[in-house]
């Protein structure tokens, strides 16, 4: 046999070989698609045998049932934990007719105090409107300073042993590079109109008027911050 044909039995046994080869992936690639179709039909099968004639996920909704919310991270305007977000959270679990009860979940350090009062004072509102429906904090890992004056309008509030609770309070923090500047010759110049204008200025020396300005201001967001627990507490 010469060499020509030679060649020419080794390409057609390795075109039949190729074939073949192609020809059993085509058919493992069907019997795949169709075992894939069969489970997805079991699937589909079960869920429809388990789900009742004649209802829709509407009445599932209106069976009772809790509304969770989650209050998640700081509390800033800027945030997802901010008061549209909760308020609107909250409308929708009263709005459901089946809601019996609403668990508001908090893991947040705090944050802004008008935000927070904007939640305690919605919610306050909704449990006036509906009184039936009680609502639940419940702390995780943290639930503190503005997260615990949200917490504080709950009926109930609930924690782990470990969790982080409390913190009654509230801080001004900020930096004064007045020394850094003289180090390096710079001077800082400021000019202002009206009172106040340059407040607590961080390039400009401390003035002792301005920390007693800013102190009365925290003093007395932390006694209406503790006015809203106390006056909760009284009415439970």
């Amino acid at each position: 046999m010469t060499d020509e044909k030679i060649m020419n039995v080794d390409s057609e046994v390795f075109r039949a070989l190729a074939q073949d080869y192609l020809g059993e992936k085509k058919r493992k690639r069907r019997w795949g698609i169709f075992f894939k179709v069969v489970w997805a039909l079991l699937f589909l099968m079960l869920v429809v045998s388990l789900y009742p004639r004649g209802s829709s996920i509407s009445d599932y909704r209106k069976k009772p049932h809790a509304a969770l919310i989650d209050l998640r991270g700081a509390i800033f305007d800027g945030s997802a934990a901010n008061a549209d977000n909760i308020a609107k959270a909250l409308h929708k679990a009263y709005k459901d007719k089946g809601t019996v009860g609403v668990i508001l979940r908090i893991n947040s350090p705090g944050g802004s105090p008008v935000q927070a009062d904007y939640m305690f004072n919605e919610i306050m509102r909704l449990k006036k409107k509906h009184p039936k429906i009680k609502v639940y904090a419940v702390c995780s890992d943290l639930c503190a300073s503005a997260a615990y004056y949200v917490a504080s309008a709950a009926d109930k509030i609930y924690a782990n042993p470990s969790s982080i609770v409390g913190s009654i309070g509230v801080l001004y923090n900020g930096f004064g590079f007045t020394g850094v500047m003289e180090k390096v010759g710079i001077q800082r110049r400021l000019l202002t109109a009206g009172q106040r204008k340059g407040f607590l200025d961080p390039f400009s020396p401390e003035k002792p008027e301005d920390v007693t300005y800013i102190k009365k201001i925290l003093n007395s967001i932390h006694l209406r911050f503790e006015h809203q627990v106390e006056k909760v507490a009284v009415s439970v």
